[in-house]
């Protein structure tokens, strides 16, 4: 009998290999799941912008279309991923992990570089809410059911040290801003010399992102899933979805994550001055919140079915594919856009010290491949303070 002060039943977990279901099948279970009926929001934002209401309006009714769209996008790419081959499927999987985000702010950085501190704050949100948002609400999650969870403490440690690297790469951009920094502000020629910094580093994330991918997906994948491959091979369940289900609702849910992106973007500023946010809390908290709903939801509910090991890797997966993937590509993409400046790495004080902290929070509590429900309380209290100061930031 669990003898935890906080028991309850836990969910119960799905059937380990269910069968492929057929289309309509799929839709029907998809319509009976209270997550799709968010989807309604997508009809709603149509009339708000047909009918030209204020961008407050649009805003918020977009927010909530792109969650349900982000979780179907993140459920057809697992889908097409248990279809594949291992290897395949997880570099599916780590390619599409953060494309809400991605998309979001690909659309924010085509609007200029007006945009940048919000795009940069977007980023840094995005590691600091899946490193103690997610984990801490997954952790108390598992704790509400679990008296003590275990989790992979080698790739837990793997993932707080690619961390811990990304977070030297933003740190870099910043110390090298203050150490030109004159009482007239930084030349035309400083600034230059940040962005090619910025770059440099970029392309520096990115291949050790593409060398993570070998060494977790081929050459130590034993290592990091606590399985030997053939293991793992015969470990492979049935997809739920087909993979021409899986396919169509992939691209359907890119392209309205497309649109609501657009609009959400579009809207952005309107909604910041209605709500009184300033531009680094608006991208920190809202936006990066925003983007990554869906998949908190998924990391929370595998915590509470005692599924540590893979809630811990939903969050610190997603916040390293943010450091070293997604934002190189912002960088290379606002370099492809002709934009005077392009994007840089140079991150405020403010944001550079939270992902610092983040990456330390994440080293304490990953040392010994345990956790319990007052971790997740500590981890979620450290993102409520970093959240109240990001708030109380002049606008």
């Amino acid at each position: 009998m669990n003898d935890h002060p906080f028991a309850a039943q836990a969910p119960a977990s799905a059937d380990t290999n269910p069968p492929t279901l057929g289309a309509a099948a799929a839709l029907k279970r998809l319509v009976k799941q209270p997550l799709t009926w968010l989807l309604l929001a997508i009809p709603v934002t149509i009339c708000l912008e047909v009918m030209d209401f204020v961008g407050l309006a649009i805003f918020l009714s977009s927010a909530v279309a792109i969650i349900p769209l982000a979780g179907l996008m993140g459920r057809a790419t697992e889908n097409l991923a248990h279809a594949l081959n291992p290897s395949i499927g997880g570099l599916l999987n780590a390619t599409f992990g953060n494309a809400a985000e991605l998309i979001i702010a690909l659309f924010a950085l085509t609007r200029g570089p007006e945009m940048y501190p919000i795009v940069k704050a977007s980023i840094t949100g995005s590691i600091i809410g899946n490193v103690l948002l997610v984990l801490g609400a997954s952790m108390v999650a598992g704790g509400f059911y679990h008296r003590k969870q275990t989790f992979n403490r080698t790739a837990a440690s793997m993932g707080s040290t690619l961390l811990a690297l990304a977070a030297t790469g933003l740190i870099m951009p910043a110390l090298f801003y203050h150490l030109l920094q004159s009482p007239a502000g930084p030349t035309a020629p400083d600034v230059r010399r940040i962005e090619f910094l910025s770059e440099e580093i970029a392309v520096v994330l990115a291949v050790i992102y593409v060398l993570s991918l070998v060494f977790t997906l081929v050459t130590h994948r034993d290592l990091v899933t606590g399985e030997s491959p053939e293991a793992g091979d015969q470990a492979r369940v049935a997809p739920e979805w087909s993979v021409r289900f899986s396919l169509v609702m992939l691209l359907m849910a890119t392209a309205g994550l497309s649109w609501m992106s657009h609009l959400l973007v579009g809207t952005l500023e309107e909604a910041r001055e209605s709500l009184g946010m300033n531009e680094v809390f608006t991208g920190v908290i809202v936006v990066a919140v925003i983007g990554n709903a869906a998949e908190h939801s998924i990391a929370i509910l595998l915590a509470a079915k005692n599924k540590m090991d893979a809630a811990v890797q939903i969050a610190v997966g997603s916040g390293i594919q943010v450091a070293l993937l997604v934002a190189p590509v912002l960088v290379f993409a606002s370099m492809l856009m002709g934009h005077e400046h392009p994007l840089d790495l140079h991150f405020s004080l403010m944001e550079t010290i939270t992902v610092v902290i983040a990456v330390i929070a994440l080293s304490l509590v990953c040392h010994d491949g345990e956790t319990h429900w007052m971790e997740g309380v500590m981890m979620l209290g450290v993102y409520v303070i970093i959240a109240l100061a990001f708030f109380n930031l002049p606008m």
